[in-house]
C-alpha cells in the first residue's frame, strides 16, 4: 500500500489552491471540535474544583439537592449521627450560599459564592486557605478567591500591594484578610471563604438558621474502607432527609447535573457533532471533485488492469492525508485559543492528551466517512466509455 501513496499525494497536490481550501476546512472543523470539547470539560472541571478540594471521604447532602449551586439544607443532627460508627474520625458542617458583592472600585453589585466552615478544622485543600484560617476567626473577615473574574475588582492585586480592603457583601461591611485560589466555574464567577460564625452573621438577615447545614463532610479513621463504611451508614441511618455519597460519587453527582440537567452541557455536545458533520461535508466535496476531475484517468487505470480495490485504496489514502495535514494547524490554533479563553474567562481549560487523541480519531473517521461516500462516484469510471 505504501508504494501507492505517491498517486494519492500527487492528485491532492496537483491543484494547490483546492488543497489549501480543503485543509482550511478540516482545520476549521478541528478547531470547532477542540473548542466545544474544551468548553465541555471546563464546564465539568470548573464545577468540581471545590468538590475535589474536600479533605474527607464521605459527603452528606439533602436528597433534594441538584448541584452545589442549589443545595438544600438539612439538620446537622443528622450529620452527627454518623459519629456512631467507630470508623468515623470526625464530621464537619459546611455552609454555602450566594449573596451580593460590591466592587470596591466601581461600586457595582455582582453575585458571589460564600463558603463557611469551622476554621479549627482543616477540611479544604486549596492554596492559601490553611495559612489564613486564623484570620477568618476574626469578625467579618473573609478570604477572597484570586481566581475570581475581574468584574469583582482589583482585590487580589491591591491586597498583594499591602492595601487594606473593605467592601460591602450582602449589605454588610466585611474585610479581606487573605487570598486563596479556587477559580471560576459556570456556577460561580467569584468565591469567598470565611468562618461558620461570619457566615451566619452575613446570612442571618436571609433567614438562615443555626443547625441547618448545606453540606456535611465525614473524615474516616486511617485504614477505614470508604465503601464498607458507606454501606454501614446506609443500612443504619434512615435516609429520607439525607443522602450519603463518597467523594467521587459527589463529584460524579455534580458532573451529571451539568451534563444532563442543563442546556449548556447539551449545547457543547451538539456543537461537537455539528463540527464533525461540517468537516465530513467539506472533505466529501473535495474528494468528490478530485474523483470527478480524474474520472477518465481512473477509467484508464481500470483498462490497463488496475483493480477497483486499488482505486479505492487511493481515495482512502487521500482522505487520510487530508486528515493528517488538516489536523496539525487545527491543533496548533486550538492551543492558541485555549490560552486566550483561559486568560479571559479564568476557566480551567487546557489541552489534554486524551482530547488531542480523540479529535485526531474523529478527524480520521470524518475523512474516511467522506471517502466512503465519495467512492460511489468512482464506480462510474467505466473503461468502455473512454474507448467507445
Amino acid at each position: 500500500m505504501i508504494r501507492k501513496i505517491p498517486l494519492a499525494w500527487l492528485q491532492l497536490t496537483r491543484e494547490k489552491t483546492r488543497l489549501i481550501v480543503a485543509l482550511a476546512g478540516i482545520a476549521f472543523a478541528n478547531i470547532l471540535m477542540f473548542m466545544q470539547l474544551g468548553f465541555r470539560e471546563a464546564l465539568f472541571d470548573g464545577n468540581v474544583q471545590f468538590h475535589q478540594s474536600l479533605n474527607g471521604e464521605i459527603v452528606v447532602i439533602n436528597p433534594q439537592s441538584d448541584a452545589l449551586l442549589s443545595l438544600k439544607t438539612f439538620s446537622q443532627r443528622r450529620l452527627y449521627q454518623v459519629l456512631a460508627l467507630e470508623e468515623v474520625e470526625s464530621v464537619h458542617p459546611i455552609y454555602i450560599g450566594f449573596t451580593s458583592w460590591r466592587n470596591p472600585q466601581t461600586r457595582k453589585l455582582r453575585s458571589i459564592q460564600v463558603i463557611g466552615f469551622d476554621p479549627d478544622s482543616s477540611i479544604v485543600n486549596l492554596p492559601g486557605v490553611q495559612q489564613n484560617l486564623d484570620k477568618i476567626k476574626q469578625p467579618d473577615v473573609f478570604l477572597f478567591d484570586q481566581g475570581s473574574r475581574q468584574e469583582f475588582g482589583t482585590v487580589a492585586a491591591d491586597f498583594l500591594q499591602g492595601k487594606a480592603i473593605a467592601t460591602e457583601v450582602g449589605g454588610r461591611t466585611i474585610r479581606i484578610g487573605g487570598l486563596f485560589q479556587l477559580g471560576t466555574s459556570f456556577g460561580a464567577d467569584g468565591n469567598l471563604i470565611t468562618s461558620d460564625l461570619n457566615f451566619f452573621r452575613l446570612f442571618n438577615q436571609d433567614g438562615r438558621k443555626l443547625g441547618l447545614i448545606d453540606l456535611g463532610l465525614v473524615k474516616l479513621k486511617p485504614g477505614a474502607n470508604t465503601e464498607a463504611v458507606l454501606e454501614k451508614l446506609r443500612n443504619s441511618i434512615t435516609q429520607k432527609d439525607i443522602r450519603l455519597l463518597s467523594k467521587q460519587e459527589f463529584i460524579d453527582f455534580e458532573k451529571y447535573y451539568w451534563a444532563s440537567s442543563t442546556a449548556i452541557g447539551f449545547i457543547f455536545t451538539l456543537g461537537t457533532i455539528m463540527a464533525f458533520v461540517v468537516g465530513t461535508v467539506i472533505v466529501y466535496q473535495i474528494l468528490y471533485s478530485e474523483i470527478a476531475d480524474h474520472l477518465p484517468e481512473y477509467a484508464t487505470l481500470k483498462a490497463i488492469g488496475y483493480t477497483q480495490l486499488y482505486l479505492l485504496i487511493v481515495v482512502f489514502q487521500q482522505a487520510l492525508i487530508l486528515a493528517a495535514l488538516g489536523y496539525l494547524p487545527g491543533f496548533a490554533f486550538a492551543l492558541f485559543q485555549y490560552n486566550i479563553v483561559q486568560k479571559e474567562t479564568l476557566l480551567p481549560i487546557a489541552m489534554t492528551i486524551s482530547r488531542a487523541l480523540l479529535v485526531l480519531l474523529l478527524t480520521v473517521v470524518m475523512c474516511c466517512v467522506s471517502g466512503a461516500i465519495a467512492i460511489r462516484k468512482l464506480r462510474a469510471a467505466d473503461p468502455a466509455d473512454i474507448f467507445s
